[in-house]
C-alpha cells in the first residue's frame, strides 16, 4: 500500500507541480487513496443502500437529526466567523489573493480550510440518511454529484491552494451551510414544521453564492496576483455546474410544483406550501416532500 501511495503521489505531483508544504503531515491530506476510497464507498452506499431497505422499514432517526445538524451548524458558524475575521485582519484583497502574503493569517484560514474539507466527508451522512429514512427522492444527480465532488476537490485545494483566493467560496458555502443545517435541524421537529417557510430562499442563497463566488473568481483573472491561473478556471467551471443544476433544481421545485399546487389548491386540495397535508404523517406523505439541494 505504501508503494502505491508513493506512485499516485508521484504521479499527482508530476501533474499537478509541488505541493504547499504547510499542510504536509495533516490528516488525510499526504495521500489521496482515503479520500477517493471514501468517495467509493459513498457511491456504493448510493447505489446499494436503497435496494437493501427496500423491505425494510425506514428509521426515525429524529434525535439522530437533531443532533447531526446542530452539530454542522455550529460547525458551519465557527468556520464562517473564523475566515472572516482572518480575513479582515490579515488584509486579504477581495479581487485576488495569493497563498504567501498574509503570514500568520495565511496559517489561520488553512486550519478552517482543513476543517471545511473534512466537513464535506462528515456531510455524506446526508445520504445516508435519506436512505435509512427511505427518502430516496432526495437522492437526486445534483446531491450525489455535489456532495461526491466537492471532498474530491477540497483534497486538491488543500495541497496546492490551501489559502488565498480560496477563501472565498469556502466562506459563503459555511454561511449557506449555517441557515440550511438549522433549517434541517429545526424541520426534524414535527411541531415545528409548519412554521418552516423558508426553505426556498436557502436555495436562492445557494445559487446567488455560486454567483458571487464565480464573479470574484473572475476578477483575478482579470487583475492576476500570483495565484494559479489553472485553479481559477477550474472554479468558474465547478461554478457554472453548480448554477446549471441548481437552477434546474430550483424550477422543477418551487416553480413548476408551486404552480401544481396553486391548481391543487383551486381544486380544494388542503396540502400545505411545506408538502405535508393535514391529518396525514410525514411516512404516509413522504412522495410529497421538496428534495434538498445540498
Amino acid at each position: 500500500m505504501e508503494t502505491f501511495n508513493q506512485h499516485l503521489n508521484a504521479y499527482i505531483d508530476s501533474w499537478m507541480g509541488p505541493r504547499d508544504p504547510r499542510v504536509r503531515g495533516w490528516l488525510m491530506l499526504d495521500n489521496y487513496p482515503p479520500t477517493f476510497l471514501f468517495t467509493v464507498l459513498y457511491l456504493l452506499i448510493v447505489w446499494k443502500g436503497p435496494k437493501y431497505m427496500k423491505d425494510r422499514q425506514p428509521f426515525s432517526l429524529r434525535g439522530v437529526l437533531v443532533v447531526y445538524n446542530l452539530g454542522l451548524t455550529l460547525l458551519s458558524l465557527y468556520m464562517f466567523c473564523e475566515l472572516v475575521s482572518s480575513v479582515w485582519y490579515g488584509g486579504y484583497n477581495f479581487f485576488c489573493q495569493d497563498t504567501r502574503s498574509a503570514g500568520e493569517y495565511d496559517n489561520k484560514i488553512m486550519n478552517v480550510l482543513w476543517w471545511y474539507y473534512f466537513s464535506k466527508l462528515i456531510e455524506f451522512l446526508d445520504t445516508f440518511f435519506f436512505i435509512l429514512r427511505k427518502n430516496n427522492h432526495q437522492i437526486t444527480f445534483l446531491h450525489v454529484y455535489h456532495h461526491a465532488s466537492m471532498l474530491n476537490i477540497w483534497w486538491f485545494v488543500m495541497n496546492w491552494v490551501p489559502c488565498g483566493h480560496s477563501y472565498f467560496g469556502a466562506t459563503l458555502n459555511s454561511f449557506i451551510h449555517v441557515l440550511m443545517y438549522s433549517y434541517y435541524g429545526l424541520s426534524s421537529i414535527p411541531a415545528l414544521r409548519p412554521y418552516l417557510w423558508w426553505k426556498r430562499y436557502i436555495t436562492q442563497g445557494q445559487l446567488t453564492q455560486f454567483v458571487l463566488t464565480m464573479s470574484q473568481t473572475t476578477c483575478a483573472v482579470i487583475w492576476p496576483c500570483g495565484f494559479p491561473m489553472g485553479w481559477l478556471y477550474f472554479q468558474i467551471s465547478y461554478m457554472v455546474s453548480l448554477i446549471v443544476l441548481f437552477t434546474n433544481f430550483y424550477i422543477q421545485t418551487y416553480m413548476k410544483q408551486g404552480a401544481s399546487q396553486k391548481i391543487g389548491y383551486q381544486n380544494g386540495s388542503l396540502a400545505s406550501a411545506n408538502g405535508y397535508s393535514n391529518g396525514v404523517t410525514p411516512t404516509e406523505n413522504v412522495k410529497h416532500r421538496k428534495p434538498r439541494a445540498d
